[in-house]
């Protein structure tokens, strides 16, 4: 094998005695903001009961938006309360099917 030697040549200080310049960028982190709005979309779909769901749908829409123009605040009340939303949603729309489903076996094993 052919072993290579490399010189390392030191250049000195930099010939130019002027201040030095830099450059600072500050870069936000990105908070995490979460706008349920997969969540609504399910609950539009599928258990809009009282229109729950679509209202919820709306307000993540809100919260995205809010996010997107870089309102954090406003990001997490929309958020906050569409989160809410899908829970009533949810519970209620499950109540529904639940008490449609038992309304159906006590109608077929009474008869």
């Amino acid at each position: 094998m052919i072993k290579e030697e490399h010189e390392v040549i030191n250049l000195g200080t930099p010939q130019n005695s002027g201040p030095m310049m830099s450059t600072v960028v500050n870069i936000q982190p990105d908070t995490a903001v979460p706008d349920h709005i997969v969540w609504s979309l399910f609950n539009t779909i599928f258990f809009n009961t009282c229109c729950l769901g679509f209202v919820a749908f709306a307000y993540s829409v809100k919260s995205r938006d809010r996010k997107m123009v870089g309102d954090v605040i406003g990001a997490q009340t929309y958020g906050s309360t569409a989160k809410c939303l899908n829970i009533w949603a949810l519970v209620s729309g499950l109540l529904v099917i639940i008490g449609t489903v038992v309304t159906v076996i006590v109608i077929v094993v009474l008869q």
